[in-house]
């Protein structure tokens, strides 16, 4: 009685549903092959039994063997394809898809056996394959980019290692030309021209190697912006009064046009300062003989327009596009003379901060302007 009572609490804690699919359930290719083998057993069994049971002729009992094994090994081979042809060639079709790149075709085999197992192994590891092939390809990418990068800082130092040279050869051959004058000249006073012009070409070359090796480092992208608010109308007044206003010797007239307002814009203050600079620098050079000069800034839409105008000679429609690139100089400017960076320079400090400019024919002159938007 005891043990009996044992037995019942034992089965009590039996999950008997988990026990059912433990045992019975069709886990494994295993299992369905032995079902499958025990059921055709069974079948035999039966059909032999209601053969027996019922008197047949021997003969007709020949056919309806015959008829029941046909059937019989039509439904085997049918059951056999659906447990395991069909996943097989599922899983190797897509796997050939996988071996060839594509992962269009993942394995749709969702059984609960070794097939849905290898089934989910196999999308697992094409999942993983693809996230590996695109960081391969990022890398890649980056490593094309860097590759690229330093190229063209390979071809930046070759250019400008032969720009300085051939750039330097006509100051320094000035320089020794009037040095070696000095030492047969006795005239004093033809001494200080000569020196005069020496220290104006050493200053020339000094300033186009800073120039040039400034462009440079913006080309680059090793010179870094540092933008800051600060009142555009304050900071033209400065840079602008101290190279236009109370010239003495000055051969132009100059005018001004300014809001009397103070007007807020955020860029880089430094090299805004550059840029102006080389723009009026631009226009002084290039002004005719009691031409004028104006220089005007105007706020509309949110942006502030700076705009400075000389009277001079016009740009060809052919050069417009000439004029910001290294070292180009039209006819006019080599008589005027400067390096041919100023307008590349501006060109390269507007550009990387984004900033529309450009140059127009006016009047009986040249316009250069940009615009920067207003920090409200």
């Amino acid at each position: 009685m005891n043990s009996l009572r044992k037995i019942i609490e034992k089965l009590k804690n039996v999950d008997i549903s988990n026990w059912i699919k433990q045992n019975f359930g069709l886990y494994s290719v295993r299992k369905k092959v032995f079902l499958l083998s025990k059921l055709s057993g069974a079948l035999i069994i039966l059909f032999y039994l209601v053969v027996e049971e019922f008197s047949i002729n021997s003969k007709f009992e020949f056919w309806i063997w015959f008829i029941i094994l046909v059937i019989f090994i039509m439904s085997i081979d049918f059951l056999l394809g659906k447990f395991i042809s069909e996943p097989i060639t599922s899983i190797n079709k897509s796997a050939k898809s996988m071996s060839q790149l594509d992962f269009s075709n993942p394995c749709t085999v969702n059984t609960n056996d070794e097939f849905g197992e290898l089934s989910r192994s196999l999308n697992t590891m094409s999942t993983n394959l693809q996230q590996a092939l695109s960081d391969l390809e990022s890398a890649n990418i980056q490593l094309e980019k860097d590759v690229n990068k330093e190229r063209m800082l390979l071809e930046q130092r070759k250019e400008l290692v032969d720009t300085i040279s051939h750039e330097m050869k006509t100051p320094l051959g000035i320089i020794r030309a009037y040095t070696e004058g000095l030492i047969d000249e006795v005239d004093e006073e033809k001494k200080k021209n000569y020196m005069n012009v020496i220290i104006e070409e050493t200053d020339r070359m000094n300033n186009m190697i800073v120039s040039l090796l400034d462009l440079s480092a913006l080309e680059a992208g090793v010179s870094k912006l540092n933008p800051e608010r600060f009142d555009f109308i304050e900071f033209v007044e400065t840079v602008a009064g101290r190279l236009l206003i109370d010239i003495p010797d000055a051969n132009f007239y100059f005018t001004y046009d300014l809001p009397e307002y103070e007007v807020f814009v955020v860029a880089d203050k430094m090299r805004m300062e550059q840029v102006v600079e080389n723009l009026v620098i631009n226009a002084k050079k290039h002004v005719v003989y009691n031409g004028n000069l104006d220089l005007s800034i105007t706020c509309e839409n949110g942006l502030l327009l700076f705009e400075i105008y000389n009277d001079g000679r016009f740009i060809e429609q052919d050069e417009i596009s000439k004029i910001w690139s290294k070292f180009y100089r039209s006819v006019q400017s080599q008589r005027t003379g400067g390096s041919g960076l100023g307008l590349a320079i501006v060109s390269q400090i507007l550009t990387m901060q984004g900033l529309e400019y450009g140059v127009n024919n006016r009047d009986r002159g040249v316009e250069f302007y940009f615009m920067i938007p207003i920090d409200e």
